[in-house]
């Protein structure tokens, strides 16, 4: 499977953060987020910057216990020409807490699986980035490639964050809508190594990298397959996208793995 270094996921973090603040200038602070309909671009800005800024300091900070979670957040600046030196400075910071250091440190993993708490969050943030940057791009009508191997690793982060316990936990309903009685789904991308087979087992979906036969098979580019997945560009609609086997089971997956966040 495609795995980022730290340095890569890093660098990432920063390039994504900053398309979006392109993608805000073109389109201006009340411009409508049609991937995010819950939200303006003003809105959307905000959540990332901060978003940056408190997962920067449960890092720093070496948050092991929810209950001292940060609970104050920076304000957006009033004025928009000031969004992108405030989100350069946001991701920035996020960025920087990846220490090599901090990746090993005790901090609280939200997800609750076999991570550590800093390989979760740099996965977290990079999601946010990425994904919350085609929502801003879609907005202003930029163009938005994402590189097969950003697009891979979050789509592994997807899947673990769909089995993991805190899903089955917090999202107990989604957890229970993608069990089954041995359907097997498979993700493959067109332009890298990866795939992702999905079971779903009475007891809980489970999914491994390799390729295998499955009762419906996905093909695409990896930055496709992620956007498909996130729900930013539905399946009938992603032109690149392939499905081979039965395309209801794909769709009643995607209908039931939607984030909480945006």
């Amino acid at each position: 499977m495609t795995e980022l270094t730290t340095d890569q996921t890093r660098r990432a973090i920063v390039e994504h953060t900053r398309r979006l603040a392109d993608a805000a200038a073109t389109a201006g602070p009340g411009a409508a987020v049609p991937t995010a309909p819950d939200w303006t671009m003003s809105e959307l800005v905000a959540h990332l910057g901060q978003t940056q800024h408190w997962v920067a300091q449960i890092v720093e900070g070496r948050v092991t216990d929810p209950s001292q979670l940060p609970t104050e957040m920076p304000e957006l600046p009033a004025d928009p020409r000031d969004w992108p030196a405030w989100l350069a400075e946001s991701s920035q910071r996020v960025a920087d807490a990846f220490t090599d250091e901090a990746m090993d440190a005790p901090v609280w993993n939200a997800a609750a699986d076999e991570r550590t708490g800093a390989q979760f969050w740099i996965s977290s943030s990079l999601n946010e980035a990425v994904v919350h940057g085609f929502d801003g791009a879609n907005a202003a009508g930029h163009p938005y490639p994402v590189a097969p191997d950003v697009a891979a690793a979050l789509i592994t982060n997807h899947l673990k964050m769909l089995t993991s316990p805190t899903w089955a936990m917090m999202r107990s309903e989604s957890a229970q809508a993608i069990r089954g009685s041995g359907e097997t789904l498979q993700w493959q991308a067109t332009d890298g190594p990866d795939a992702w087979f999905v079971e779903r087992h009475p007891d809980g979906a489970t999914w491994q990298p390799g390729s295998h036969k499955a009762d419906v098979t996905v093909t695409g580019p990896a930055g496709a397959l992620l956007l498909v997945l996130t729900r930013r560009i539905p399946l009938a609609e992603a032109p690149e996208v392939t499905v081979d086997g039965d395309v209801t089971l794909a769709q009643q997956w995607l209908d039931n793995t939607a984030h909480i966040a945006g």
